[in-house]
């Protein structure tokens, strides 16, 4: 099959590692607790799981059994001490998707030889079906050199699900994964699954010949026109929408930013549409534009909660500067003698990402804003340069004022909120301390937050009372949801555009290929 890249990291925990290699691997090869159900509700994976249920109000408790049978490809059984790595790693490490649920767990017991798992909850949360979907081997990975940065940094040390990996070959362009022979479960049909990295021309023709049965890729407008042009011999579906919004973060960690006025200015200087048309190039994610600042586009529920100006809004911006005490002087603001010079980032590799940030430096220049650019490669800037900080520490530290990246778009709604912009608990006399990469900390959101995550107030009612302060505060402008597009030849049968969320490679175990 065809994709974009086959480049790591691999593991699908961490917001530098997001991608739909990461995805398809993780996939195929990791077991997960509950997995996505047709209509993207979590439903539990009986193939690793006999049953995982609250057996406790007070305190929250839930319990997990896993099949005795269950084991990673060295052997090693999949059990309570997989619960445990990945819990100690989503709660304490920076930059994890989806963090919010796994703090909120105060322990973790087992007994059964690890195969009955004990999860003891500080509060109530009801999202708890999300949690340990991806474990990861923690027998292996526990004491490697450099720890969680180096998890699954090129390749999967032992696989627990019906694909295991043979070999990554980055100089070729390649992944292969074979059937997973001590998988415990049903076998899958297909021997092997290549996945090859190449351009959407490359692909269309590759898929054309028989060479690939199948793509799964993220085209611009001439790549769809590629595909399109294949005709009847292939199935197109036109946008697969993925976990992820484009989305430009304000962080109000740094001294110019703290002013919400000039953030606001910044958000009236930018011309939305124009980032989205550089991103998409066109393609799929191009009909996703995302107007909510939780729920993607294509999630159940969704609803635009505001709509950001299409064109730049120079009076305003201009209104907002001058408030804020800055004056333009020769086409440029500044703050008496301060100009106000923002230092703007995106993550090296993500070509979009980079051109969109390009665009938004240009688009902030024409209103007078300079600004400079900087290219840390995504884990750099996830668990460096956006870890949340004390604010003793933020005070002398180097500053991103601007991200243009992706943000995690799924699991549960409540727990993305928490994640995106929910404050780390009080550490003594320290005080609400940000949690997050926008470095944004509410008490009086946070309340929300709280009461939302632990089912206290309906996810609708939550939204309804946060969104708007959001929005107000300008801390996070969403741009569009990503989208991959799926093509598949006639001869394979079982493909899919996967259950929300999931996406196509979730139906990966029903793929088969006639033989001969």
């Amino acid at each position: 099959m065809g994709v974009d890249s086959v480049v790591g990291g691999y593991n699908p925990h961490k917001l530098s590692d997001q991608s739909t290699i990461t995805a398809a691997l993780a996939n195929m090869v990791l077991p997960s607790v509950f997995r996505p159900g047709p209509d993207g509700t979590p439903a539990l994976d009986r193939t690793l799981m006999v049953s995982a249920q609250v057996t406790s109000a007070q305190p929250y408790l839930v319990t997990y059994r896993l099949k005795p049978e269950a084991a990673w490809s060295d052997s090693a059984p999949i059990a309570a001490e997989d619960f445990v790595y990945l819990w100690e790693q989503a709660r304490d490490e920076p930059g994890v998707v989806d963090s919010a649920g796994y703090r909120l767990i105060s322990n973790i017991s087992a007994r059964d030889s690890g195969r009955v798992v004990e999860v003891t909850f500080a509060k109530p949360y009801p999202g708890w079906r999300e949690l340990f979907g991806n474990l990861l081997p923690s027998h292996l990975l526990k004491d490697i050199p450099g720890g969680w940065s180096n998890a699954l940094k090129d390749n999967f040390p032992a696989a627990g699900g019906p694909f295991s990996i043979k070999n990554i070959d980055r100089d070729r362009g390649e992944v292969v994964l074979e059937r997973n022979d001590r998988y415990w479960s049903t076998p899958v049909p297909l021997d092997r699954v290549i996945l090859r990295r190449g351009d959407a021309a490359s692909i269309a023709s590759a898929v054309h010949t028989g060479h690939d049965q199948l793509a799964v890729t993220a085209p611009d407008s001439k790549g769809m026109a590629e595909f399109s042009g294949l005709g009847s011999p292939v199935v197109t579906t036109a946008a697969v929408p993925k976990p992820a919004v484009a989305t430009v973060l304000l962080r109000p960690v740094s001294t110019p930013m703290a002013d919400q006025r000039v953030r606001s200015a910044i958000v009236a200087l930018t011309d939305r549409t124009a980032l989205m048309q550089v991103g998409t190039g066109g393609g799929p994610g191009s009909t996703l534009v995302a107007n909510g600042l939780v729920l993607p586009p294509s999630a159940r529920g969704y609803a635009p909660t505001a709509t950001a100006p299409a064109k730049p809004d120079i009076a305003l911006a201009e209104g907002l500067l001058t408030q804020a005490g800055y004056t333009k002087v020769n086409g440029s603001w500044a703050l008496g003698e301060t100009p106000l010079n923002l230092v703007i980032a995106a993550p090296a590799d993500h070509p979009g990402y980079l051109a969109m940030a390009r665009e938004l430096q240009r688009q902030l220049s024409a209103g007078g804003v300079q600004s400079r650019l900087i290219t840390p490669a995504a884990d750099e800037l996830y668990t460096t340069l956006l870890a949340p900080r004390s604010a003793t520490a933020v005070a002398g530290a180097a500053q991103v004022d601007l991200v243009v990246a992706p943000q995690p778009a799924g699991g549960d709604p409540a727990t993305v909120l928490a994640t995106r912009y929910g404050c780390a608990a009080a550490q003594g006399d320290t005080g609400a301390q940000s949690a997050n990469p926008t470095g944004f900390c509410d008490p009086t959101v946070q309340q929300t937050i709280d009461r939302a995550i632990t089912g206290e107030m309906s996810l609708g009612d939550a939204l309804a009372a946060v969104e708007p302060a959001l929005w107000s505060k300008a801390i996070a402008l969403p741009v569009y949801q990503e989208a991959d597009a799926l093509v598949a030849g006639r001869e394979l049968t079982g493909v899919a555009a996967g259950p929300p969320g999931a996406g196509p490679f979730a139906t990966a175990p029903q793929w088969q290929r006639p033989s001969g």
